[in-house]
């Protein structure tokens, strides 16, 4: 493990023990250093794997920061809200108009698969917000075909059609994959053919 991630590491579980360090990492999210935010959302994220229920008082501010300009500090902090989404899936809703923006970011593959997978996580929650979120879904599937990132947004695709999806939704999801349950190889055509199975 190189220094770097060892130091995100051990500052990651000063934050899960400490209000204070927790504290300034969130309030970092919002300060004028461009490389201070990327630090602290990355170690946020860390967080949020290991101690999410210590982020769930922040996600406003983790929130907010889907607004900053560089695409680290939103991938890491659509991670933060995707670890979030089964302990406070009301403050998420909140978060889906920066995830928008960040799945049609054309500058930053990272940045477009954290969305993908934040807005599958809160889809699956509610019939109602599967509704929400599935023109946004549908789009990205259309748009990344073949993308680098696309198989791992397909599992992102495949828990989503796991949840608790309206009959519409599933329906749909269901013709957006036939092609490729059909007609791909290998991965895409298996993920494919699991999504049609779930939803059936």
């Amino acid at each position: 493990m190189s220094e770097k991630s060892q130091d995100m590491k051990d500052l990651a579980a000063r934050a899960i023990e400490s209000d204070a360090v927790l504290a300034e990492l969130v309030e970092n999210l919002s300060g004028a250093s461009r490389r201070i935010r990327q630090i602290s959302a990355a170690v946020l994220a860390q967080v949020a794997k290991e101690s999410p229920d210590r982020l769930i008082d922040y996600a406003g501010a983790v929130v907010d920061a889907l607004n900053r300009p560089e695409a680290q500090t939103r991938w890491e902090c659509l991670d933060v809200l995707t670890a979030l989404v089964d302990r406070d899936s009301r403050v998420c809703d909140r978060a889906v108009s920066g995830a928008e923006t960040a799945l049609f970011d054309e500058e930053s593959g990272p940045v477009r698969l954290a969305a993908m997978r934040f807005l599958c996580a809160l889809g699956a929650t509610t019939e109602n917000r599967s509704e929400k979120v599935w023109p946004l879904v549908d789009e990205a599937i259309q748009c990344y075909h073949g993308d680098l990132e696309f198989q791992d947004m397909l599992v992102a695709v495949v828990d989503f059609s796991a949840g608790k999806l309206s009959p519409t939704v599933k329906s749909e999801l269901a013709e957006r994959m036939k092609f490729d349950a059909e007609n791909s190889r290998g991965a895409l055509k298996r993920r494919a053919a699991q999504i049609i199975e779930n939803v059936s």
